[in-house]
Order: C-alpha cells, then sequence, then structure tokens
C-alpha cells in the first residue's frame, strides 16, 4: 500500500495539482489536431474532399468521448483517495488508447464516403453496407468500443477483483448512478455510431414489401438495440482481460491493423479509380 501512495504522489508532483486537468485537456485537444491533420494530408494527397464547410457540424471521433474520460478523473480525483484515483488514471488510459484505433477506423469510412457528413456516410450505403468491405474494421470497432465504455472484458476501471469499484468506490446513492447512466449513454452512443458507419444508419436492410413499410427512424432503433443486445451478451461469454493484456491488443494489435487497413483502402479506391467524388 506504501509503494502504491507513492507512485500516485509522485505522479501527482510530476504533474502538478494545478495543471492536471490542463494536461488532460491539453492531450485531448492534440489528439484532435493529429485526427484533423490526418484528414487534410489525406485529402490533400489522394483528392477526396474530406473536409468543407458543409460537414463542419461532424462530431470528431475524440470529442465523443472526452467529457465521459474528463468526468472519471474527476470522480477519482475528488474522492481524495489513493485508490479511487488509480483507477481513474487507469480508466484514462485504457480510453485514450483505444480512442486512437476508433479515429483510425472512422478515417477507413471517411475515405470511401468522402464526406464527413453522417447523412452522405448513411446514402453511400444504399448499394452495400460497410460493414461487408469492412468487416475488419467493424470488429476492432466493436472491441474498442467495448473497452471505450468499460464493459466487460474490458471493465476494468471499476474491476471489483482489484479496485473495489475503482474511481466510484467512495461513491453511493444518486452520485453512483449517475456514473452509470454516463456509461450506458456512451454505449448508446457508440451502438448509434457503428449503426451508421457500418450498418447502414436508417437505411432497410432489403428494399421489398414488408421492409419498405416500415419507418426509417424505426430501422436505425432496431439497430442500435441490436448492438446494444450484443454489448450485454459479451459479458457472459468472454473472460476479463488482465491490464497488460489491454494495452497490448490496444496498441500492439488494433493500432497497426486499422492502419494497414487504411492504406489497404486507399489503395484500392485509388487503383481502381473509385475515389468518391463531389
Amino acid at each position: 500500500m506504501k509503494r502504491l501512495e507513492n507512485m500516485t504522489d509522485q505522479f501527482v508532483d510530476c504533474v502538478g495539482k494545478d495543471n492536471f486537468f490542463l494536461e488532460l485537456q491539453f492531450n485531448d485537444l492534440s489528439a484532435q489536431h493529429l485526427t484533423n491533420k490526418c484528414l487534410i494530408d489525406l485529402s490533400s494527397t489522394t483528392g477526396i474532399p474530406l473536409v468543407s464547410t458543409a460537414d463542419s457540424h461532424f462530431p470528431g471521433p475524440n470529442k465523443w468521448q472526452a467529457r465521459e474520460l474528463y468526468g472519471i478523473i474527476m470522480g477519482g480525483w475528488a474522492s481524495n483517495s489513493k485508490y479511487p484515483f488509480l483507477g481513474a488514471i487507469r480508466s484514462a488510459a485504457q480510453m485514450v488508447s483505444y480512442e486512437v484505433s476508433i479515429g483510425i477506423i472512422i478515417i477507413n469510412v471517411l475515405v470511401c464516403v468522402g464526406s464527413l457528413n453522417l447523412s452522405d456516410i448513411v446514402l453511400a450505403q444504399e448499394r452495400i453496407w460497410f460493414i461487408f468491405p469492412l468487416f475488419p474494421m467493424f470488429v476492432i470497432f466493436f472491441i474498442s468500443a467495448l473497452a471505450e465504455t468499460n464493459r466487460p472484458p474490458f471493465d476494468l476501471p471499476e474491476a471489483e477483483a482489484e479496485l473495489v469499484a475503482g474511481y466510484q468506490t467512495e461513491y453511493s446513492g444518486m452520485m453512483y448512478a449517475m456514473f452509470w447512466l454516463g456509461e450506458y449513454a456512451n454505449i448508446l452512443l457508440m451502438c448509434a455510431m457503428g449503426s451508421i458507419f457500418f450498418l447502414g444508419g436508417w437505411l432497410s436492410p432489403i428494399e421489398v414489401y414488408p421492409f419498405n413499410l416500415i419507418p426509417e427512424p424505426l430501422w436505425l432503433i432496431f439497430k442500435i438495440l441490436f448492438l446494444f443486445i450484443i454489448f450485454a451478451l459479451v459479458k457472459s461469454i468472454v473472460p476479463r482481460y488482465r491490464y497488460d493484456q489491454l494495452m497490448r491488443l490496444g496498441w500492439k494489435i488494433f493500432l497497426p491493423l486499422s492502419l494497414l487497413w487504411l492504406v489497404l483502402t486507399s489503395s484500392y479506391l485509388y487503383y481502381f479509380n473509385l475515389l468518391p467524388t463531389n
């Protein structure tokens, strides 16, 4: 216990109490700047119009999870206890690690569409959903979403066996419930983005009677619920990872694979003259 307390004190002294949240915000902005720079470089190199004024409302992939990341960090910090703070720190490291892979996977989709507009992304899947040509990216996206939302087998931030309840240890009642409300809202968000990016959004799977009679918003809700059910099923199927396995999976497997698939996708579209145009 003494060693853990010393490690925590050294970390806080290194970062500085006053600059702790400033560092987190700076890192998030740096990651967002890196993603935007990546999009601009791809646009100038391949000629794909990935950035335009009409697409400016597209939410950056790093912004989606930033608020939950800040909430977890502040929750562990406000507990004024060593173990919740350690749980918050390793939760932040986990979430940042898998945000990188999710961002690159989204770039794979954007390269195929040529637009940051979510409506254009859905309409681009009228002929074929992106889950079929980008199936490996869908699998990595789904697993990364599990880690991003702290769901089993990646629920290490609140692992009962090691951390009691992680950053939630000192909370009870409605404050404890608010953490879980935020987590499930984040799960619904990831399910919605997975539906839009890979499952055709609000489009019907088959444009034949009686499927085309179902309103389009219901199709989107059905797809979100389908992914949500899969999220719940994973908890009873897959055993929990160790923390070193979790980090190795994100940085040494998912990140290189998503980068490789981005190169293959871009090369295929360029070679066969299939690059999207306005």
